[in-house]
């Protein structure tokens, strides 16, 4: 029996537990990278709380393995692994393991990024910051979705969720390298969704707008202050309001859906 009580704290996705089906991930197995924290960390537990058994990934592998424990001690069933995006060896070595403790793959969550390689016009945005955003944004999704494939195809309505940003959709401008990234994670959605439709594998991306989670912190005031005024939804991006957008992409009511992306930002860029 799992215990409702824990939950975040965080108001708005307090309220979105509460209104979840039980039932509706039951007994699907979901990956999701980048999941120590933040949106991430907001994924495992609703997906948890949706009914699925969860793994959760990330280069901070003890706080993930306190979360993943917080999870378990709640009555759901939660693992944690490491994983280094920028290490294809980290990459295959936790796809097969988080395989083998889940018995399987429904469901992954490429959600692990590199988000504080803004601030920076053309010019200033240094070789090695762009590089790194892309191996770990760019390759490292494409070769973590290539390392669960073959369990999700065994699983016969596997989902991959790609965690794009309507930064990509907009220009933002001083963020080159993360909003190319975006970009890039877009187009290989829609590729990877061809490739892999006719093996009964979805392939979508979400993507989220300024949200207040850890990784957001270093982003300055007036940036808020520019989506809070864009937005048709006019309040600031909690990690609740792009949860519910996840949990379609991986259920079964999403399963003629492929190649989409779904923009969510409170109407700031409106795909």
């Amino acid at each position: 029996m799992t215990d409702a009580t824990y939950l975040p704290d965080n108001e708005s996705l307090r309220a979105l537990l509460a209104e979840l089906p039980a039932n509706l991930l039951a007994g699907r197995r979901v990956l999701v990278t980048g999941a120590a924290r933040g949106l991430g960390l907001a994924f495992a537990r609703t997906i948890a709380q949706a009914g699925g058994r969860v793994v959760l990934a990330d280069i901070l592998s003890e706080l993930a393995l306190k979360e993943a424990q917080g999870l378990r001690e709640a009555g759901f069933d939660a693992q944690a692994l490491a994983l280094d995006l920028s290490d294809p060896a980290s990459i295959d070595a936790c796809a097969a393991e988080a395989a083998r403790l889940l018995g399987g793959l429904d469901g992954l969550v490429n959600n692990a990024a590199i988000t504080n390689s803004g601030g920076r016009d053309a010019h200033a945005l240094d070789i090695d910051t762009w590089d790194r955003v892309m191996q770990v944004n760019v390759r490292g999704t494409w070769l973590m979705s290539r390392a669960c494939h073959g369990a999700l195809k065994a699983s016969g309505r596997g989902a991959v969720v790609n965690l794009a940003s309507d930064t990509a959709l907009w220009g933002a401008p001083k963020l080159l390298a993360y909003a190319s990234s975006k970009g890039a994670v877009i187009s290989l959605t829609r590729s990877l969704s061809r490739e892999w439709g006719g093996e009964h594998i979805t392939v979508n991306a979400v993507a989220p707008g300024l949200t207040l989670v850890e990784a957001t912190e270093y982003v300055p005031a007036a940036r808020h202050q520019y989506y809070l005024e864009g937005r048709a939804i006019p309040r600031e991006q909690q990690a609740a309001d792009v949860c519910g957008a996840v949990l379609f992409a991986l259920s079964g009511l999403s399963r003629f859906v492929t190649g989409q992306l779904l923009a969510v930002n409170g109407g700031f860029v409106m795909h």
